[in-house]
């Protein structure tokens, strides 16, 4: 299921959030097919699903079919341009049918919002799953070299040691081969040991260990100005695991452990004015935690907001 590409002139404008000074924008590759929320979260079934009916028509379908999307998020912090993850990539041979050989305008989409490839100074990776490391390369005569040449690719060594120790099928070889080995060949990759209380990376940008998905997963907190963001990487999926903490991915490498970091990183959050971006979240994509009995809701804050529409939200979880 390819994406057609768009022509310059059909390109919409990235969505954006202002977090302080943190002015970051949601480049979209793709939504994904219908089907992935029932494999990848099997237990998000239609029943549970309207257990929340906050949940409709944003986050799901009126039959209860879990929407989801691929994107990136890409802000400008302290001069710096950063990318957080970089989705599927172009053009790759891939076992999942919907990603295989895909041709999207991510890169004209990213381009638009202020971040050509040339000027990205640094990528963040929140594990190394292929749908957020794809656009780490980019095809050029015959091979797979760094889309981000003047960049500096971060994740986080146990997530690095973890696959070096895996004995992984061919489908996740060849992954590594396209998308991360060529980084690494090139003396882009670096490895950060993140603390249990996380790890400031440049100012203003934090990485949070969320493991359980991956055991070396991070989120990405930002702060500035009294105000505060996490990027989710894949330690929340969907929306409704706000709803079911316990709802699992079928690829978490330790459900326990997963579910266990969901919990703490949405009891964290709730009832507080830190925007919760989802890097699987189909839009609105941002909101608010709010408490909701034994588990939470999400109060979306729509893009291109300042102050007062998320001041507006707040006052919605307070009730």
């Amino acid at each position: 299921m390819n994406e057609p590409p768009l022509s310059d002139t059909s390109r919409d404008p990235a969505p954006l959030w202002t977090v302080g000074d943190h002015v970051v924008h949601r480049i979209d590759e793709m939504p994904l097919p219908p089907q992935t929320g029932r494999w990848l979260l099997p237990d998000a079934t239609p029943e549970a699903v309207a257990q929340a009916p906050w949940l409709r028509p944003d986050f799901a379908t009126a039959d209860g079919t879990l929407r989801l999307a691929s994107h990136t998020f890409a802000l400008e912090t302290n001069g710096l341009r950063v990318l957080v993850d970089t989705g599927i990539g172009n053009g790759k041979p891939r076992a999942n049918p919907a990603w295989h050989n895909l041709n999207s305008p991510y890169l004209g989409r990213l381009t638009d919002a202020g971040f050509p490839p040339e000027a990205v100074d640094l990528v963040i990776l929140t594990h190394l799953h292929t749908d957020h490391v794809g656009w780490n390369t980019r095809a050029q005569d015959g091979a797979w070299v760094p889309t981000f040449p003047n960049a500096r690719y971060l994740t986080s060594r146990t997530e690095w040691d973890h696959w070096a120790a895996t004995d992984m099928d061919e489908h996740r070889r060849q992954m590594f081969r396209d998308s991360v080995h060529p980084v690494r060949e090139a003396g882009l990759l670096d490895l950060i040991d993140v603390r249990d209380g996380g790890t400031e990376v440049i100012p203003g940008l934090r990485l949070l260990p969320t493991p359980g998905h991956t055991p070396g997963q991070v989120a990405v907190e930002l702060r500035d100005a009294g105000r505060s963001a996490v990027i989710t990487g894949d330690c929340v999926h969907h929306p409704v695991q706000l709803a079911r903490p316990g709802i699992h991915s079928c690829v978490d490498t330790d459900t326990t452990q997963a579910a266990r970091t969901r919990r703490r990183l949405l009891a964290a959050l709730a009832d507080t004015d830190t925007l919760l971006l989802g890097t699987h979240f189909p839009p609105p994509t941002a909101g608010l935690v709010a408490s909701e009995g034994d588990s939470y809701r999400l109060v979306p804050v729509p893009s291109s907001v300042t102050g007062p529409a998320q001041a507006s939200a707040m006052a919605a979880v307070s009730q």
